[in-house]
């Protein structure tokens, strides 16, 4: 089985682009032994055309969508197929990568929330879960600890930082913990009893499909957007939706986590302060400015030893707070129990160098501050592919601190447990012409990653 899977879909002309070329990129899509698809590409036939040629990738698509294919005929062949995954608590990923412009948000998000049939992916993919689990709840008791619900956590990623759109837009910050994984925290509060809490990306329970809809809009309209080298209302961050399979005693034993670690916090830092005191007071500094035991000061043992005394209780407490967690996680009754759907609407990639071709518009120009984040996320979607392709080839390290979105990632491309993960990119393309280089690095980038995925069975049908 292939590690993940790259889809395309090819956008069709817009109507409202009446003044550009109506000409469409000539394209030849070939269907091989093993059931893969290569691509070939030829330039379009626009006067003056001299830096476009003809490409051919790989046999590395498991399937291609015309343009005149749906949402919801996008969702019936990638999503639906790998829900009982989900069902079964794996994570599955699915990323959306493709120039500004050419129908990633449509295709991940989409615009219209009442139509059924023109749902985003992740919209139609939080209704059939819901059903799923109102299905499942016909046997509990409403409003019980084990009634299963949607977990829904959404935020986009811009530079080092992460803006939760769930909690009004509000800055976190993205950090590697002692344990290796990644954390995103939100602010630092100060409690009135001194404790100090760091809340994570917010989880909004919602218990019905139309909790969901209504959350996820909410979402959307926070979501930031600026002019890029293609139109002025580009997606300009890494947008990220969660929707996990929850239940009440689970959200509680989470929350109850983050409430044992802010009492531990003061707790630890007066025992650090402690040791620290008694240490300087068992030195003196001498004339010449150098430091020597103090014979007036015995240090205090037993004064450490009850501060860390005191850590170590709420040390423990934290860690079975921890440990109830994975305990309702293991012993659920719902094998479905922290199963997720992981979206990536990824950012529009940019191509600052290219030469425009004859008869498109001109580009806007760009502010410097426009072409650092452009620049930014080029670096986090080149970091993006090394991953895929060294989890592909099955290296030794995975360079996932090459950017803070494979950083991110990380937890989703290897989640703690037992569960597995897959992983799939849709490629978004436009058939326009004048698109014709964008749409060709678009096409490369799944070819690269593809490749590494291929698997040898793939290989032989090819050389028969």
């Amino acid at each position: 089985m292939r590690p993940f899977d790259v889809f395309t879909r090819w956008r069709p002309l817009p109507s409202t682009e009446s003044q550009a070329p109506t000409q469409e990129i000539d394209r030849v899509h070939t269907r091989y032994p093993n059931a893969l698809v290569s691509t070939s590409l030829t330039p379009p036939l626009i006067t003056k055309i001299t830096h476009c040629r003809p490409w051919k990738s790989n046999p590395v698509f498991t399937h291609v969508f015309e343009g005149h294919d749906t949402n919801k005929t996008v969702f019936a062949k990638v999503v639906s197929p790998i829900l009982p995954r989900v069902l079964n608590g794996e994570t599955c990923n699915l990323l959306a990568y493709g120039h500004s412009g050419s129908g990633k948000s449509h295709t991940i998000i989409g615009y219209d929330f009442e139509t059924a049939d023109e749902f985003g992916l992740c919209l139609a993919a939080a209704r059939d879960l819901s059903a799923e689990a109102a299905r499942l709840n016909e046997a509990v008791e409403n409003g019980s600890e084990d009634e299963l619900g949607i977990g829904l956590r959404m935020y986009e990623l811009r530079g080092n930082s992460a803006f939760d759109l769930l909690n009004s837009h509000c800055k976190c910050h993205i950090r590697e913990g002692y344990d290796g994984q990644t954390h995103i925290r939100g602010e630092t509060e100060v409690m009135s009893d001194g404790r100090v809490r760091v809340r994570p990306i917010v989880t909004k329970a919602c218990w019905t499909f139309d909790d969901v809809r209504r959350e996820l809009l909410a979402g959307r309209e926070l979501r930031a957007t600026r002019t890029s080298t293609v139109h002025d209302q580009s997606s300009r961050t890494h947008a990220v939706l969660e929707i996990e399979l929850v239940t009440r005693a689970l959200l509680d034993a989470r929350d109850a986590v983050i409430e044992r670690q802010s009492e531990l916090v003061p707790v630890a830092k007066r025992a650090t302060d402690v040791y620290l005191e008694e240490n300087m007071k068992a030195f003196v500094r001498t004339e010449d400015g150098k430091y020597v035991p103090n014979p007036a000061y015995h240090i205090d043992e037993a004064r450490i030893h009850e501060a860390e005394a005191r850590q170590a209780e709420l040390e423990g407490y934290v860690q079975d707070a921890e440990t109830h967690v994975n305990e309702l996680m293991q012993s659920s009754s719902h094998p479905c129990l922290g199963g997720k759907l992981v979206f990536v609407d990824l950012a529009g990639s940019e191509y600052y160098h290219e030469k425009s071709i004859s008869g498109s518009a001109p580009r806007a120009k760009q502010t410097p501050q426009e072409q650092r984040e452009g620049r930014q996320i080029n670096t986090d979607l080149l970091a993006l592919k090394e991953v895929i392709r060294a989890r592909a080839l099955k290296q030794p390290r995975i360079p996932y601190r090459s950017s803070p979105l494979t950083m991110v990632l990380r937890g989703h491309f290897e989640p703690s447990g037992p569960t597995n993960s897959y992983t799939a990119m849709i490629l978004t393309a436009s058939s326009e012409a004048t698109q014709y280089s964008a749409t060709m690095n678009t096409l490369k980038y799944g070819n690269l990653v593809g490749v590494a995925g291929e698997d040898k069975a793939g290989a032989a049908a090819r050389k028969a």
